[in-house]
């Protein structure tokens, strides 16, 4: 009897294009790795992209039709020429001159497709001044990776969170925990709760562009169409922005980014835009995000308290009520102190309670992010809580009216764990959160909805007021034994996890230290 093959786990692209990386160890600094990866991942998806075009072309018989802008611009595909094709790249990997026909692929790609405008580096690998033979190397890695396999996935997002989670603590910019791709899961729970089916959406924060990305993938898995929704962003981080607008380029996706990077507080670039849907994660306890006699006017925070300097939150959530159109609907997440702050924070927040803005607060359970572990919270902000019948949505939805209430939910004991240390939301956690929540807005709740203990409740104006408008979801919702809420066991695990990273962090610091010594003639 033949001897059965053993099957080889196949690896995931972050931990091939992490292990590639160890390649660019002296050449470049770390906090490089995810840009030269990123604009090496777009050229090779453009390229396969293109490839898978031009196949199609020449079976339908259009051979001749092969060199025409046209006819790949009509299915969102990027013509490229022959110097911008990864294949060309491939060929000349091993030339001195690479970093130079890497610039020269992505500049024609960029010159030859309008949508591309200012997305793509400029002269960036020339810059850099790579080892030739570390460049060689990594683009053979990039190579061997199928960017077409999986059609459902965002590459180039999920790439980024990747790499963020891996620098976040050692970038020297200070922008550490608060800035990263948000996960899937959690852009799927968004979309599926607020359901942006039809009209303009709205990201003031937008990072690589994901949420947009997954927005849309929602909208088409539901039957809908990406032509019914209109895309409005903003990013301050040069690099991000043009991360951003490369992967909505590369689907085919049309937004409106606004001029140019922008910090959206003082150079808002979407003043009059109203969104009917805003999805956002903004960057968690911001501090310093304005001067201490800057922005005390701004028409964002008309009927408000302005939001104190010390800490960004509510000035995020002003900026996104201020956004929201009559019937407009916001998702977004936030650190858990936004619950419960004091001073002007509380003042803000008791005022979004009082005007009935503030629909749900749920809490996301602790390691879902690449790189923070602290529990999280999603809001959702709702302009009209009252009663009428909403005929945009995959099914006519028949609201009740919420005036008043607010539903808690807490997720910290859902979800599943992955890469030993991470968790996320499954498909079939995101279904039960989303039928929960909407069964609570329709109109035969009564029968559909029943507050559960340690899950859900919906809470009254009554007891918020009776609570000090505290929206931690733990003061309304009936926990069985507050006291037993902990595991010791999986805490302990956690923590030792934790541990051993620290530790191995720190010996892989020492051994590079001692070769550093080594490297200039010094033992230690």
């Amino acid at each position: 009897m033949a001897k059965q093959k053993k099957q080889v786990k196949e690896k995931a692209i972050e931990e091939t294009l992490w292990q590639s990386c160890d390649k660019l160890r002296g050449s470049v600094e770390p906090a490089e790795y995810k840009h030269v990866v990123l604009g090496l991942i777009f050229l090779k998806f453009a390229s396969d992209k293109f490839e898978q075009r031009r196949k199609e072309l020449i079976s339908e018989g259009k051979e001749k039709y092969v060199e025409m802008k046209d006819f790949y611009a009509m299915k969102n595909v990027f013509y490229l020429e022959e110097i911008s094709r990864w294949s060309y790249i491939i060929k000349n990997a091993k030339q001195n001159d690479i970093s130079l026909k890497i610039d020269t692929a992505l500049n024609t790609i960029e010159k030859n497709n309008p949508a591309l405008k200012g997305a793509l580096p400029d002269n960036y690998f020339s810059r850099l001044a790579l080892d030739k033979t570390k460049l060689a190397s990594l683009l053979d890695t990039i190579n061997d990776i199928d960017t077409l396999k999986d059609d459902g996935q965002d590459v180039i997002g999920r790439v980024y969170e990747y790499f963020l989670g891996k620098f976040a603590l050692k970038e020297s910019s200070g922008k550490g925990k608060g800035e990263f791709y948000t996960p899937k899961t959690i852009v799927n729970l968004m979309a599926e709760l607020i359901e942006p089916y039809k009209g303009i959406i709205y990201d003031p924060c937008c990072g690589t562009g994901g949420m947009f990305v997954q927005s849309i993938k929602f909208i088409e898995a539901h039957q809908g169409s990406k032509k019914e929704v209109s895309i409005y962003g903003q990013e301050n981080t040069p690099t991000t922005y043009k991360l951003a607008k490369m992967n909505l380029a590369i689907r085919g996706i049309a937004a409106n980014l606004g001029d140019k990077h922008a910090d959206t507080f003082s150079n808002d670039q979407h003043k009059d835009l109203k969104a009917d849907y805003i999805m956002a994660n903004p960057p968690f306890n911001l501090k310093d995000w304005r001067g201490e006699n800057e922005l005390l006017d701004d028409p964002r925070w008309m009927g408000y308290e302005v939001p104190p300097k010390s800490n960004a939150n509510y000035g995020w959530i002003l900026n996104m009520v201020s956004k929201l159109s009559e019937n407009g609907v916001a998702g977004f997440i936030l650190a858990n102190g936004a619950l419960s702050g004091g001073g002007e924070e509380y003042k803000i927040r008791r005022k979004l309670i009082e005007n009935d803005l503030v629909e749900a607060i749920i809490i996301i359970p602790r390691n879902t992010f690449y790189t923070t572990d602290i529990s999280v919270t999603l809001w959702i902000l709702n302009k009209n809580k009252k009663q009428r019948i909403d005929n945009t949505k995959e099914r006519p939805k028949n609201y009740r009216d919420r005036t008043g209430e607010i539903l808690f939910m807490d997720l910290r004991r859902w979800g599943s764990e992955y890469e030993k240390k991470y968790i996320e939301l499954t498909e079939d956690d995101i279904q039960q959160v989303a039928l929960n929540f909407h069964n609570w807005q329709q109109a035969d709740y009564e029968t559909t909805y029943k507050d559960v203990p340690e899950f859900c409740k919906s809470a009254s104006f009554e007891d918020l007021k009776a609570n000090d408008f505290s929206l931690v979801p733990s003061k309304y919702i009936e926990f069985v034994d507050k006291d037993s809420g902990i595991d010791f066991d999986t805490e302990m695990k956690r923590i030792q996890q934790d541990f051993r990273t620290l530790l191995q962090e720190e010996k892989e610091s020492q051994a590079q230290l001692i070769n550093a010594f080594k490297t200039l003639g010094y033992e230690l």
